[in-house]
């Protein structure tokens, strides 16, 4: 994949800072993606900004603000406790309706307007606390739907589809990046860097894969 171009969503996470860096082994020039929608870690916008200038990465930000208004969910009311556990039917209360589909659809308008047809996104199948957005048939659907929107040949990479968290750690640390993402990223719902307040659903899924990790590095 040599010589070609790569557009990375962009979070400041671990799933997407992995992934940036899986992006930057793969391909000759990166550039990032990100968006503000409301959500309660805004923080991790300004960590996105930080690691692409760390990294002398270009970083592309958009206002998606109206996403918020759409649907009442966890992520964008910071009013609603957040589920600790699946619920037993329907969707975890952080699922944020149709965000995967309108963050790939954008990213790919940019990346066609910079001459990119690789686009890369942290989802996984094995570790998705449930959202229908991050399932394999989702992506290869909706990549259907852009090339056909588009008349272009888009490529959307899921590196970490079917990494569970502890692999995803793992191959963080196989690039190089474990420090970084360890340290550096912002995956905590209540907006805390590293290792995060480890309550929230994503830090435990988090911190549970890390534990995972090194007991498996130890051994």
């Amino acid at each position: 994949m040599k010589d070609k171009n790569a557009l990375v969503l962009f979070s400041g996470g671990q799933d997407s800072t992995t992934c940036l860096f899986w992006a930057m082994k793969n391909f000759d020039q990166v550039e990032t993606f990100c968006f503000s929608y409301g959500q309660r870690h805004a923080a991790e916008v300004e960590v996105a900004r930080s690691l692409a200038e760390k990294l002398k990465l270009p970083f592309h930000l958009r206002d998606l603000s109206v996403l918020a208004s759409l649907s009442d969910n966890a992520l964008t009311n910071s009013a609603m406790a957040m589920d600790s556990v699946l619920p037993p039917s329907g969707h975890i209360n952080t699922f944020v309706p149709g965000r995967n589909m309108i963050f790939l659809s954008l990213a790919a308008v940019l990346a066609r307007s910079l001459g990119i047809l690789d686009i890369i996104i942290g989802v996984s199948q094995t570790d998705f606390s449930g959202y229908p957005d991050c399932r394999d048939t989702f992506i290869r659907s909706l990549n259907v739907t852009l090339n056909l929107a588009m008349e272009e040949q888009f490529i959307i990479h899921t590196p970490l589809m079917w990494l569970n968290k502890a692999q995803t750690w793992q191959l963080a640390n196989d690039l190089g990046a474990l420090d970084i993402v360890r340290n550096e990223t912002l995956t905590c719902y209540n907006g805390i860097k590293g290792d995060g307040c480890g309550h929230c659903p994503s830090c435990k899924l988090r911190n549970e894969g890390l534990r995972q990790f090194l007991n498996e590095t130890m051994r």
